[in-house]
């Protein structure tokens, strides 16, 4: 049978693409971010990017870290912002490239705004959030039939670095069966306890995901109320994912990966 061609967009001199490098598997990553790795002159990466993917880039372009750790110095977002629009300013093919999915918690909005105040020409090429892939490479899926038909993401943290104010606790216990957070390790006994406050059983099922589809990938479930307790005796290290809900059980059945 005849196929046509795949035909790519090319990444132009003078643009900036963002794009999601998915959570850690670089076999993760999709063609329109391989193409814009082959073809950038500069990549501005994150520190939750696998090294992996970023070798892949064209070995000529520019590498610039903007990298954002809880607890250590940081570029300032309106930095970032900043580099990106005057790399694109001397003609280059500008890659932002991002952990999970740009628009995801990535703050890849914020710097799409700063390019459409400046005038500069962007693409956005969605990645694999975490918040999925991570949890299907713990054998975790996000929804099943049997257990959930709604689930929410949501921030272990503010900007401040603190468990968000802007959450309703009791809303969020009580609307979606299962809860995924991102960034929650730091904050995870609190978190589990404004859970079990607002109603959630503390005999529920809970799982924390440390470094999601890589070689050091480890999972720890336990109940909501151990859950942070267990991770701590485990030793979990950030990045981490903490899923809560009946999904979690579905492991025991469906924990394909052996690494």
């Amino acid at each position: 049978m005849n196929t046509l061609p795949l035909t790519l967009p090319d990444l132009q001199p003078g643009h900036v693409w963002l794009v999601g490098a998915g959570p850690g598997d670089p076999g993760l990553i999709s063609l329109l971010a391989l193409q814009a790795l082959r073809q950038a002159d500069a990549v501005v990466y994150d520190a939750l990017v696998d090294p992996r993917v970023l070798d892949l880039a064209n070995p000529l372009a520019s590498r610039h870290f903007a990298g954002k750790r809880g607890g250590k110095p940081s570029p300032r977002q309106p930095d970032i912002s900043d580099q990106l629009i005057q790399l694109a300013g001397r003609g280059l093919r500008v890659l932002r490239l991002k952990g999970g999915d740009p628009f995801v918690f990535g703050r890849g909005a914020e710097e799409a705004m700063a390019l459409v105040a400046a005038g500069v020409p962007f693409r956005v090429v969605p990645g694999i959030t975490s918040g999925v892939g991570g949890l299907a490479y713990a054998g975790i899926p996000a929804t099943s039939r049997e257990t959930n038909s709604a689930i929410a993401f949501v921030t272990g943290h503010d900007s401040s670095g603190e468990v968000p104010d802007s959450v309703d606790w009791p809303a969020l216990a009580k609307a979606v069966p299962v809860i995924v957070f991102y960034m929650a390790l730091k904050h995870l006994d609190r978190i589990a306890g404004q859970l079990i406050a607002a109603g959630r059983s503390p005999e529920e099922s809970a799982a924390v995901i440390s470094k999601a589809s890589t070689a050091e990938q480890r999972v720890v479930t336990a109940t909501l109320g151990r859950i942070a307790a267990e991770a701590v005796a485990a030793a979990i290290e950030p990045p981490a994912l903490v899923v809560v809900g009946p999904v979690v059980d579905l492991r025991k059945h469906l924990n394909w990966l052996t690494l």
